[in-house]
């Protein structure tokens, strides 16, 4: 930005206007990125890993290592730039460039040792990006789990990732211009790039490949949920990086961000243990560790506008509303979603961003600053509003996706392979209880 001339600013004044590197930032967005990744590999893959039967534990792990080296391949060649070049992009202008970016950031283009986002090196901000990119993808596989071709889910990834995660991620994040940053919408970490783009998109792949087989009349136990634990305890920690490290900066929203995400966390793992202990009779490792996803989920696109007490009461609707989706309503449907994708994280991320417009006024104990115009009802429908545009722009460009995958490569493995187990029939390994 170039000062009027009136202003005659001073050298110094000068010098403060213009992005300087801080080391402390830094080194934050190092660690935050270390930490996602963390999420991912191992903590994603053992979470998932532990709940499916001994036979297909192996299929998981390789296609949550797999897709974490296919996205970072698409991010450097033209994720990041479809998500973060901002050519064309004008506010309240409705053109192309609203969804999406361009490719003048192809190939990483103009990402030197000099360039800055805020106080911290570009490629640092590229790869802390990146991580994200890689395990939101990376959580739709809990879904299909147990049934989807190998190749089938590397040409739905790359073309899930182009269609849906990279546009959305634009809209939201890119700034002025981009279609629900002009609307306004509040998503500090990603509860709709991330979590309810993802969700969505499980529960179509469940529909759309069908029911495993003997599913509802042959017992599908998780096979080690001390897997589930280690890689739920891994999630937790590795969150930390994905909210606090998404102030890209280490301040007080950084330090705010850790703080509602630890007690939203903590909540939300008592509300699902509650819940169902109260609903079956005895609570469970399963049930209390999946609470505290949901709580994660829940707090991610508030974390950097509500307080303490706002995290609380998300904490205490993601558990419990989160429970009844995993349970009840996955029964009631009849959806195979097999490790709870949709139950946890589309709803999960519904209610934390639907609530993030009451509980980040001030008056509610938020910590956003809002325009003297704006109110709690205007901010619940511009929320619900950007909740409602990720469902049916992911949901229906999911489906089309599958359809393509099927007629080029078929989604689903035969009946005998699917007996056999994907380890073995589709990796040639045996996986075993730890």
């Amino acid at each position: 930005m170039v000062a009027p001339a009136c202003a005659a600013p001073t050298l110094a004044r000068a010098q403060e206007a213009l992005p300087v590197l801080d080391s402390g930032d830094t080194a934050w967005m190092l660690t935050a990125t270390l930490l996602v990744l963390f999420m991912t590999l191992p903590g994603l893959a053992l979470f998932y890993g532990g709940m499916v039967r001994s036979k297909n534990i192996l299929s998981v792990l390789m296609q949550c290592f797999a897709i974490a080296g296919l996205i970072t391949l698409l991010w450097t060649i033209y994720g990041y730039s479809l998500v973060f070049d901002t050519t064309g992009m004008q506010a309240g202008v409705l053109n192309p460039s609203s969804f999406f970016g361009g490719l003048d950031k192809f190939m990483l283009s103009g990402i030197t040792l000099e360039s800055l986002v805020g106080t911290v090196p570009e490629s640092v901000f590229a790869t802390f990006q990146m991580t994200f990119a890689i395990i939101t993808p990376a959580l739709i596989v809990g879904a299909y789990a147990e049934r989807m071709k190998f190749s089938a889910t590397l040409l739905f990834m790359i073309l899930w990732f182009t269609i849906c995660y990279a546009p959305m991620a634009h809209m939201v994040w890119s700034g002025d211009g981009a279609l629900m940053w002009d609307w306004g919408v509040l998503d500090f970490a990603g509860g709709t790039v991330v979590h309810i783009n993802a969700g969505v998109a499980g529960l179509v792949a469940a529909l759309v490949l069908g029911n495993r087989n003997g599913y509802g009349t042959t017992i599908m136990a998780p096979h080690n949920l001390g897997l589930t634990m280690i890689g739920g305890a891994m999630l937790w920690v590795g969150w930390f990086g994905f909210n606090a490290g998404s102030a890209v900066a280490a301040g007080s929203a950084a330090g705010m961000a850790m703080l509602v995400t630890q007690i939203c966390t903590g909540t939300a793992a008592l509300s699902w243990m509650f819940a169902e202990w109260i609903t079956h009779g005895k609570p469970s490792l399963l049930g209390v560790v999946s609470g505290a996803i949901a709580g994660l989920v829940g707090i991610t696109p508030a974390c950097g506008t509500v307080g303490p007490a706002g995290a609380l009461v998300i904490g205490v609707m993601a558990g419990v509303l989160c429970f009844y989706a995993a349970t009840a309503l996955k029964r009631r449907l009849g959806y195979d979603d097999s490790l709870d994708v949709f139950g946890v994280h589309c709803v999960g991320g519904i209610v934390g961003a639907v609530l993030t417009g009451i509980f980040a006024f001030p008056s509610m104990g938020g910590v956003w600053e809002p325009a003297e115009s704006a109110t709690i009802v205007g901010q619940l429908w511009i929320q619900t509003k950007g909740v409602l545009f990720t469902l049916v722009y992911t949901g229906v460009l999911t489906w089309i996706i599958l359809k393509i995958v099927d007629a080029i490569v078929g989604l689903r493995v035969s009946a005998e392979q699917e007996e056999e187990g994907l380890d073995l029939s589709l990796h040639n390994e045996r996986g075993y209880i730890l």
